[in-house]
């Protein structure tokens, strides 16, 4: 995979959270992306309540641009976690 601007270096690991007590929020996501042996990228997704096991997904894309695009639209979702829930990621 090269680098360029659009597309960033792995490994890739993000860990967000959105707490607001008053509102009983206190959630977790993370994502992991890294390269395998046979050269896919693997997405790990992982999300759930702060202090559980949550719930976890994984999937591979054979072309680096294809998970670049999922991560960005993924966290593009985050993002709107605010105007959703009432309290952003961090």
């Amino acid at each position: 995979m090269q680098n360029s601007p659009l597309s960033p270096t792995l490994p890739i690991r993000l860990h967000l959270q959105a707490i607001h007590p008053a509102r009983n929020i206190a959630r977790n996501y993370a994502i992991e992306a890294s390269a395998d042996l046979f050269g896919h990228i693997v997405v790990d997704l992982h999300w759930g309540r702060i202090g559980t096991k949550g719930q976890g997904r994984t999937i591979s894309f054979a072309q680096a641009q294809d998970a670049t695009r999922f991560v960005r639209q993924t966290l593009s979702r985050r993002a709107s976690a605010k105007k959703r829930l009432g309290v952003g990621y961090r």
